[in-house]
């Protein structure tokens, strides 16, 4: 066994990836910049030298005292607000130049991240971020250069330059500032926090900064403003929300403190420790393989001799005496020609291979016994509703009549399901939204009595507030943006155009130049799609922990904007090539190209790429999407069925190749959700992939997804759920955030002379239009007085 499970690791090396919010710093601060804008570090350098030697009188930067330095940047700051374009743009790069870690003066990688770091800190505390803000607004709002954009028929990097430089500004700050490390002095560790609370809260024009970037983000998708730099947008409001409400961790320990305040009993587990701890089972089979499997398998039924299984999605060694016969009456069995959906053959599970007959084995002392696993990884399920609908199904059998939701009464029903009942109570969870689904249903029954909900105004609270008006604008830009960087997308004439930020002036003329210009293009994609898939999954979930209705509201507005098909379509390539791309050169990654000589690059060096087993971004990006999808479409029937609708099994096993537990873990349970669905067939064909579920994903204790049932006779009403749910949605979005809440229950003023001395707020342009107006609608309308004096 030991040489086998060597040789199928060596087939397919299990992926040492380990899932985070983000990649290492290093990688972070590398992805803000394309390959096409590396001159622009010399140009930084020159601008902040040219500006600095007037002060420093010869000395570099790293020899002044915090002092002088924070002197040198004052004069900066008033520089930034002069009327000339040019200048202030000059500005910008040297403030560039500074975040960027003055590297014309380090030797090493290491000393450009230290004076990074001590130098975001600076101008953080000088001010500088509030500045930049009000010239990012100025160049939103800049129509002249929209236009000028919106003109021309190819947009470069040059027309994007001011809102590259302010926005790569903002990045570095928030980024460095977001990153925690041992050695930080008390200072700081204040000014991350006065910065956390400053970003979250609505002090940029009344919203939070973030909506500042998702206005930006709807613009650039209503092609009213395409010069805009999208992947330095996205990238700065994934790592602001990341920043101002939580990462993943934080999250956990959110939901913790939340289940104590409600009196829930704690979680049964760390699903983040458990996940880390998993093991990932082993790949597929290859097509040649089954090909060979195939012929033998003929040859086999010929020669009648018995087959034996490799269990390759096993975690443990299960020596089974009647595994032989079981092979053989599959291999009797003419149905087990048939292999999943759409005719394609079953990787996973067609892997039988033909062995001379082993020699009868010796009697083995009773301790050899079968080597089952200590245990699941995870503690098991059960909803109130599970209990209550096997309760009622038992009373039916066995009473007659059933008792509606009483799960306590148990008279007249045999011990077997007492007992069942106990094992179902012990392992009953009860979750946070449930608790507030069932709150939100009071608030709606008894408004005069319960009164006002006292709703804490958290940074997530905040961010609904500011995004619900324009919800559905922003999650449709980001799923089209998402639809253009994915690397199934064709290319379209009426598409997003979103390489504004990477293609040079000039085109590549050279062979050379085209190969690094094709690289970074594909890189540019790539963390497009890391930013909006690490972006929406902490949306959904921080919704979700806030209020479950507000996490539906956004599931829905995605749901209707196409993007379960969209992620089943991103899926849908050759997972193994995304994962293991190597569209990356690292002699330009920054910091490591402003420390070090630049060798020539040549074809042979990029084709070669990076000698890394796997693409981290690309990883990251393939579990995001597969937990969306997970969230989106987890306890929802309609959205289930979708998934059976667009045939996503087949696309959903082939990643199953990917070595790597977390991405399997999240695949399984997709598949897991439709497998009763799927008919008797597929589950037949597909016995490993059932016995992967069972090992790897959470038991709820009375489901039955490993079998159809009469719950295969339910309608699959799409329009019906989810009118529902928009309804309660729209419910819980006019009690809470509507300003004419209770409206039939507000007094009404009967008084004269009150009502017509309310003040009504006009626009602005209503006084030039009166007189029309007045003539329009008063004078030129025939109004029949005597109407009124008529009994109605």
């Amino acid at each position: 066994m030991q040489a086998e499970d060597m040789e199928s690791s060596m087939e397919s090396p299990n992926l040492e990836f380990e899932y985070g919010d983000t990649d290492m710093l290093t990688a972070e601060l590398s992805e803000l910049y394309s390959y096409t804008e590396e001159p622009e570090f010399a140009l930084n350098r020159d601008y902040f030298e040219e500006d600095f030697r007037s002060h420093a009188r010869g000395r570099r930067w790293i020899e002044l005292t915090v002092e002088e330095q924070r002197t040198y940047v004052m004069s900066l700051l008033d520089a930034l607000e002069v009327t000339d374009r040019d200048k202030r743009l000059k500005v910008a790069r040297a403030i560039l130049y500074l975040a960027q870690g003055v590297f014309d003066e380090c030797d090493t990688e290491v000393d450009v991240l230290h004076w990074s770091r001590h130098n975001v800190f600076l101008l953080y505390d000088m001010g500088i971020f509030t500045a930049l803000l009000e010239l990012l607004s100025m160049e939103i709002d800049n129509n002249q250069a929209c236009s000028s954009a919106v003109r021309k028929p190819a947009i470069s990097l040059a027309d994007s330059t001011e809102l590259r430089v302010l926005l790569s500004i903002m990045y570095l700050m928030v980024e460095t500032i977001r990153v925690q490390t041992e050695d930080d002095r008390p200072e700081w560790r204040a000014a991350r926090e006065a910065f956390k609370i400053e970003l979250g809260s609505p002090l940029y024009n009344g919203e939070p900064f973030a909506l500042l970037l998702f206005t930006m983000v709807t613009k650039f998708c209503s092609m009213n403003a395409p010069h805009f730099p999208m992947k330095k947008v996205l990238l700065l409001l994934w790592k602001t929300i990341l920043f101002t409400l939580g990462g993943f961790e934080e999250l956990q320990e959110m939901k913790v403190r939340g289940r104590e305040r409600l009196n829930l009993p704690p979680l049964p587990e760390d699903s983040i420790k458990v996940v880390r701890a998993m093991r990932a089972a082993s790949p597929p089979a290859s097509a040649m393989e089954l090909i060979e499997q195939q012929q033998q398998q003929k040859r086999g039924r010929r020669s009648r001799r018995p087959l034996v299984k490799q269990d390759s999605l096993d975690t443990y060694n299960e020596r089974d005496p009647f595994k032989n016969d079981d092979a053989r009456d599959e291999e009797e069995d003419p149905e087990d020609t048939d292999s999943g959906i759409e005719g394609e053959v079953d990787p996973l599970d067609r892997d039988v291979i033909i062995q001379p007959p082993p020699p009868p084995p010796p009697l083995r002392p009773p301790t050899e016994r079968v080597n089952f696993p200590k245990g699941l990884p995870w503690a098991p399920k059960v909803r109130e509703k599970d209990i209550e609908h096997f309760l009622e199904t038992s009373r039916n059998k066995f009473i007659g009549f059933t008792l509606g939701n009483d799960t306590e009464t148990l008279v007249g029903l045999p011990r077997p399901i007492h007992e069942s009942v106990k094992t179902l109570k012990q392992h009953k969870y009860v979750s946070i939204s449930e608790v507030q689904i069932k709150k939100e249903e009071e608030l709606q029954q008894c408004p005069m009595t319960l009164g006002e909900e006292d709703v804490e105004e958290t940074p997530t609270e905040m961010l609904y507030l500011g995004m619900l008006p324009n919800l559905s604008q922003y999650v449709i830009a980001l799923l089209k943006l998402l639809l253009a960087a994915a690397p199934t997308s064709k290319a379209k004439t009426d598409s997003i155009n979103i390489l504004a930020d990477v293609l040079p002036e000039e085109m590549p003329i050279t062979v050379l130049q085209s190969m690094k210009l094709g690289i970074d293009v594909n890189r540019h994609k790539e963390i497009i799609v890391k930013a909006i898939s690490a972006l929406l999954l902490l949306l959904l979930k921080h919704f979700k922990l806030n209020h479950i209705y507000q996490f539906e509201i956004v599931s829905q507005h995605l749901v209707f904007a196409n993007c379960i098909p969209l992620i089943l379509k991103f899926f849908n390539q050759n997972i193994m090539s995304y994962i293991s791309a190597k569209n990356s050169i690292c002699v330009l990654d920054f910091p490591h190209c402003v420390v070090h000589e630049m060798p020539e690059l040549t074809a042979e060096s990029l084709e070669a790429g990076d000698c890394n087993q796997f693409c981290w971004r690309n990883l990251f990006s393939c579990i995001n999407l597969l937990r969306i999808l997970n969230k989106l479409t987890k306890w929802k029937h309609s959205r289930t069925m979708m998934l059976v609708v667009f045939k996503s099994a087949p696309i959903l096993k082939r990643a199953l190749k990917v070595k790597q537990a977390m991405m399997q873990l999240y695949v399984l349970k997709l598949l897991k959700i439709q497998t009763k669905y799927l008919g008797r067939q597929w589950r037949k064909s597909n016995m490993k992939t059932m016995s992967a579920i069972y090992q790897k994903v959470r038991h709820r204790l009375n489901d039955d997804w490993a079998y159809g049932n009469d719950i295969d006779a339910r309608p699959w009403d799409f329009q019906a759920e989810e009118c529902a749910l928009r309804e309660s949605i729209e419910k819980f979005n006019s009690r809470r955030y509507d300003k004419n809440k209770n409206g039939d229950f507000a007094p009404v003023d009967n008084c004269l002379q009150s009502v017509l001395g309310q003040r009504v707020d006009l626009p602005e342009d209503f006084h030039y239009s009166y007189e029309m107006w007045l003539e329009r609608e008063v004078f030129s309308q025939p109004i029949q007085w005597e109407g009124l004096l008529q009994n109605p």
